[in-house]
């Protein structure tokens, strides 16, 4: 299975090796661990990979239900589905972005951020979608208040855990990433910000057992990037199209008051009102002033901190707009000018023409 068209051939584990054949060594890997499942000897090391952990069987009224609780071995689900989605990514790469970029003959730097945009425009659609129905099974729209309420939430059905075992693996995957597909220095910093921001917001979120709070934050966050995606793709595209920009700034902002009220309400007001107050490690609850505190700190200075990134933004491509308009309105007035000379020119030399060629009849009118 190869992902990339091979122009030249590289030495065995050498740099250009390593990026070049990445997608297929991984793909190898995976296909080990799965054959593992076909031995009874390593099956259960196998489904140890694929398959979360940590399970036990409850009975509800909807009958016998698997919950799962979260522990060291989901860090080895973690890695195989990281795996997974670097097979993901080449896969998205090679069979739709590179045939897009071919037709568009993009320049280097928009070619870099288009495929950024094209890789992230299939997550956040994807992740969208499945957060959605998540709270839609969950029962968390029509009971908003179970967002907090029975906290903590430490046995979680089998949807929640395996989204955000998914959305770590992704992340994770996205810093070898920048490594694989050269990413520029300049690039460097702004991207490993916000993979960074990403992490650390949903591993907060499922080791504190703040998952129903953060899938709903995690929703609205990916509604938001994708509005933003889809934008910047049809900007590279045809330029013209810079209003849908216009449209992603209006639900950003919305996006950012919405998921401050939210934590506010189920943080701030929501688990200050329960009950079980305190540190429990095995019970998994961690409802104390201080953890709180950290969480609303967390939350609302990486708010404070897109919104001025994104009023910055906005001021320079505003400045950037009236620096167009002020050059389009001296040259709009530099160009009468021209041409009323270029007009008046002609007509004196047309005058000069006829007083050298005119008859002695009219010279001598003239003269009188």
């Amino acid at each position: 299975m190869a992902f990339r068209r091979r122009n030249k051939s590289y030495p065995f584990f050498s740099q250009e090796f390593l990026i070049q054949n990445h997608a297929d060594i991984v793909f190898c890997l995976v296909v080990f661990i799965l054959i593992g499942l076909m031995f009874e000897a390593t099956a259960k090391t196998a489904f140890l990979f694929i398959l979360p952990q940590y399970n036990t069987s409850t009975l509800s009224p909807e009958g016998e239900v698997s919950l799962y609780h979260y522990g060291w071995r989901d860090c080895v689900t973690i890695l195989f589905y990281f795996l997974i989605t670097i097979i993901l990514h080449a896969v998205v790469q090679e069979y739709v972005l590179d045939k897009i970029n071919r037709r568009l003959h993009l320049s280097k730097s928009k070619n870099t951020k288009f495929n950024e945009s094209g890789q992230l425009c299939v997550f956040h659609l994807v992740s969208s979608v499945w957060s959605l129905y998540v709270i839609i099974m969950e029962g968390y729209l029509l009971n908003f208040s179970s967002l907090w309420e029975n906290y903590p939430h430490a046995h979680l059905r089998f949807q929640v855990k395996f989204f955000y075992l998914f959305q770590l693996a992704y992340w994770l995957h996205a810093l070898p990433e920048l490594y694989f597909q050269k990413v520029r220095k300049e690039e460097m910093p702004r991207q490993l910000k916000y993979i960074s921001l990403y992490l650390l917001h949903i591993a907060v979120a499922y080791l504190l057992n703040l998952t129903r709070v953060g899938l709903v934050l995690l929703f609205l966050q990916y509604i938001s990037e994708l509005g933003f995606h889809i934008s910047r793709l049809f900007y590279f595209t045809d330029e013209s199209h810079h209003k849908l920009f216009d449209m992603w700034a209006v639900v950003f902002v919305l996006t950012r008051m919405v998921t401050l009220t939210l934590t506010v309400l189920a943080v701030g007001f929501g688990l200050a009102r329960a009950e079980n107050q305190g540190l429990d490690w095995e019970a998994g609850n961690f409802n104390t002033l201080i953890v709180r505190l950290v969480v609303l700190l967390m939350v609302c200075l990486t708010q404070a901190w897109l919104l001025w990134k994104f009023i910055r933004f906005q001021l320079r491509r505003w400045r950037e707009f009236r620096r167009e308009q002020a050059a389009r309105k001296r040259a709009a007035i530099k160009q009468p000018a021209r041409t009323l000379k270029r007009d008046t020119g002609h007509h004196e030399n047309g005058v000069i023409k006829a007083e050298n060629g005119a008859s002695p009849r009219t010279k001598k009118v003239k003269a009188l």
